[in-house]
């Protein structure tokens, strides 16, 4: 008889199996911290791959989907506090009346995406299956899960696990295979690393690796930097670094308008700009009563126009909004935000509520803001059309995805204020750059106190104000590639071929067992 000496994962499943729940729960809780470090400002995503190795070790050794969906939830729990650890940030701008709802807000956020993973693990354990199709229903529902987080609930799709690729050459396959795509590549790198530890399967590991090094190595070509025409039109970014307990400040008001006037004015450094982008919110008034400013405004552009995000009232509804200013100081177009922060820009259910008599959580009531039409372009003379993304927006690929024509570039203005000054920012930066990716289009982004910056259709910074710093840059437009394979198709062809893995996993699971006929 010839006996098989039991590998490194063979063991450590195991010892995996003996362990008490909570203690499980824990080392879960640490691999899935250690996966949300491939994120901005850490983007330590090799560190990131091996984290994810660990938890498929753990997911082997759930013997039940009640053991692997714990498993999972404790996984994305780490995963989530230390990836949306920011979010305790704008609960600490007035910390005297906010700050005590910071940590419930980190627990319920994190513990709460966290069950999106734990049904993933739940749901791959059940349809059992040996090493290759448990590793398949694991990528698969995983992946499933992350694209379920961007749709469900309003979706919040941020520190999606594909986007530990963003700071390495893979990135750029996200042009291909979208966000979710580069998710499964993550997940199935993860397998990969964790059967190295398996010596009877280790050859086909080696094999994985080997295929995952040439994806990495093919986005060193791929991804190369798009330079601008030599005619490309310039675009003025302004940034007035206004901290978020100040912005609405009276006494503060006219010190960061008349610095973004200040800014708009200044002489160029080389070409003069054909646009100027204030940020969102950038000015106090509502468009109604905005009269002078944007006057100033346009005087100060000397004729070129600018874009700028400001309030607006429709009757009662209030709207987060952006005008493009023509050179009589008047908005020659308009487009309010649609896809609105729940809890922070507007009341879930709010309406419902006010039926019930709760008229302050009623957004058509004037209590929040009230969400516009949908994605629309904008005309920016001599330079084309583009596709406004106000703050939030451009979290979302399929809100990008949904413009109604394909535009000339994508243009942000966002308020990153509340993101505080390490992690979030950053992140929000990192999605921008998965954006231009994935449509292959330059992005011009303005931020109230950074990270603005213009991002060519490969994702690379060709010019940027830091976090933190108040002033301007001009910036040649990079010019907009043919549209990528995703910007083509979307995600219904991956989301189709993961559907499909799981159903015929599903079915040779039930057929393996199914009693045999007598």
């Amino acid at each position: 008889m010839v006996r098989v000496r039991a590998d490194h994962a063979t063991r450590l499943e195991t010892r995996a199996r003996r362990l008490f729940p909570v203690r499980l729960m824990g080392v879960a809780a640490v691999l899935g911290g250690l996966a949300a470090l491939g994120h901005a400002p850490f983007n330590l995503w090799p560190l990131a791959l091996i984290g994810l190795a660990g938890l498929f070790g753990l997911y082997r050794a759930a013997l039940t989907p009640a053991r692997a969906f714990w498993t999972g939830w404790a996984g994305g729990a780490g995963y989530f506090a230390v990836s949306l650890h920011w979010i305790v940030e704008p609960f600490l701008v007035d910390i005297a009346r906010h700050g005590w709802m910071a940590p419930f807000a980190l627990v319920f956020l994190a513990g709460g995406l966290a069950l999106f993973w734990g049904l993933a693990f739940a749901l791959a354990r059940r349809m059992g299956g040996r090493l290759i199709g448990g590793a398949l229903a694991w990528v698969a529902t995983l992946t499933l899960a992350e694209m379920a987080r961007a749709y469900l609930f309003t979706g919040f799709p941020w520190a999606l696990a594909g986007y530990l690729w963003a700071s390495s050459p893979a990135a750029i396959h996200a042009a291909f295979i979208g966000p979710y795509g580069l998710t499964a590549a993550a997940l199935a790198t993860g397998v990969a690393l964790w059967l190295l530890l398996s010596a009877q399967h280790r050859r086909a590991a080696l094999a994985g690796l080997a295929l995952v090094g040439l994806f990495i190595a093919a986005g060193w070509g791929l991804g190369r930097p798009v330079p601008p025409d030599a005619d490309a039109p310039v675009i003025r970014l302004v940034q007035p670094n206004a901290p978020q307990h100040q912005k609405w400040d009276p006494a503060h008001l006219r010190v960061f308008f008349d610095r973004q006037l200040g800014f708009t004015a200044a002489p160029a450094r080389a070409t003069p700009p054909d646009l100027t982008i204030w940020p969102e919110t950038a000015i106090p008034w509502f468009l109604d009563n905005a009269g002078e400013a944007l006057e100033m405004i346009s005087d100060m552009a000397g004729g070129r126009p600018v874009v700028l995000g400001l309030r607006r009232l429709d009757g009662a509804r209030l709207l987060n909004s952006l005008i493009v200013l023509g050179p009589d100081g008047s908005p020659h177009a308009l487009y309010d935000k649609h896809h609105l922060v729940p809890f922070g820009e507007y009341m879930p259910l709010g309406n419902l509520a006010a039926r019930a008599g709760l008229t302050g959580f009623a957004n058509d009531q004037g209590f929040g803001y009230s969400p516009g039409p949908g994605p629309r372009l904008v005309d920016l003379p001599g330079i084309g059309r583009a596709l406004p993304l106000i703050c939030y927006e451009a979290v979302f690929p399929h809100d990008v995805a949904a413009a109604p024509a394909r535009p000339r570039l994508l243009m942000q203005i966002t308020n990153d204020a509340w993101f505080g000054r390490f992690s979030g920012p950053f992140q929000h930066l990192q999605q921008a750059r998965m954006r231009a990716i994935e449509q292959g289009l330059p992005m011009a982004r303005a931020a109230n106190t950074g990270v603005s910056a213009m991002i060519g259709p490969r994702g690379h910074i060709s010019a940027q104000i830091a976090l933190g710093e108040a002033g301007f840059t001009d910036a040649a437009l990079p010019p907009a590639l043919p549209p990528t394979l995703y910007a083509r198709t979307g995600d219904a062809p991956l989301a189709l071929l993961l559907v499909l893995t799981l159903a015929l996993l599903a079915f040779r699971h039930r057929k393996a067992s199914r009693p045999p006929s007598e």
